[in-house]
């Protein structure tokens, strides 16, 4: 996907986390990952499931030009992160903040939903440096097990989207919700159906095959699933939206496709 004028090329991507045991692991799946993003190219990525050394493998083969925010879900540099990547010739970053899906959301490492593991939120408050406006980019991974962590979750994040953000900012989410994208799903319905955002892959005036987002290794599913989702507040258009099939012999980066979406933003104030 190439963006044109001022459109902002947004991807999501569960990288899955770094092993060393093939198949499929880290040493073998590095090239793809970096060939995929340099290819691609987006101006913000929202990543989830990367681990601290992982992340530090993503950064490196980026260009330069690149910075990334972010913090393991365990604390500090332990865990999984949901790192944000951007392009600093586009974004630059103003604020950012961490909390985690809990009933104690400082805590670093919290968890009281009887979830297999601690969820958490990282978002990036970045001024556009080619149109001046501002935007947040909220990226998380909500619990895959447990529906009760899932929902208490993503009610969570509407909530502190609501209470924590400038409400006259847009909003971009990014992240694996671990459900499928439909108006009955639990997360959904919080977010998407009876809440605040719009999917942009329902919104997009152009958009790629319809592909399951999480394919196991195997040949991606037409139709299937999509556990991935890049959700925007109102306002926001989408000119074009894409679960990204990215191959080589056979070969994937991740058990997850990345999804990505050229947005375009309504001009928001300076900081």
């Amino acid at each position: 996907m190439r963006p044109e004028g001022d459109e902002l090329h947004v991807m999501s991507f569960n990288l899955r986390f770094a092993s060393d045991t093939p198949p499929h692991s880290w040493p073998e799946r590095r090239p793809l990952v970096a060939d995929l993003l340099r290819r691609e190219a987006p101006h913000v990525l929202g990543t989830q499931e990367g681990l601290h050394d992982q992340l530090d493998d993503v950064r490196s083969d980026l260009p330069g030009h690149y910075d990334d925010i972010g913090q393991g879900r365990d604390g500090g540099t332990a865990g999984e992160a949901m790192q944000v990547f951007f392009d600093t010739r586009r974004l630059r970053a103003v604020e950012h903040r961490h909390y985690w899906l809990s009933d104690t959301p400082e805590v670093a490492g919290s968890e009281t939903w009887g979830g297999s593991c601690p969820r958490m939120v990282t978002w990036v408050r970045f001024e556009d440096r080619r149109t001046g406006g501002q935007l947040y980019l909220v990226n998380t991974h909500l619990e895959a097990f447990g529906t009760r962590a899932r929902e208490r979750g993503a009610a969570l994040l509407r909530q502190r989207t609501s209470d924590d953000l400038d409400p006259a900012l847009p909003v971009v989410v990014t992240g694996d919700f671990n459900e499928p994208a439909a108006p009955t799903s639990p997360a959904y319905d919080a977010l998407v159906t009876r809440g605040p955002f719009v999917d942009t892959w329902v919104e997009a005036e152009e958009r790629g095959p319809d592909l399951g987002t999480f394919h196991d290794w195997q040949p991606p599913t037409p139709g299937g699933d999509r556990i991935d989702w890049i959700l925007t507040t109102p306002g926001v258009r989408t000119t074009h939206a894409v679960a990204n099939a990215y191959e080589r012999d056979g070969d994937r980066p991740s058990d997850h496709l990345p999804v990505q979406a050229l947005l375009e933003l309504p001009q928001a104030k300076r900081s």
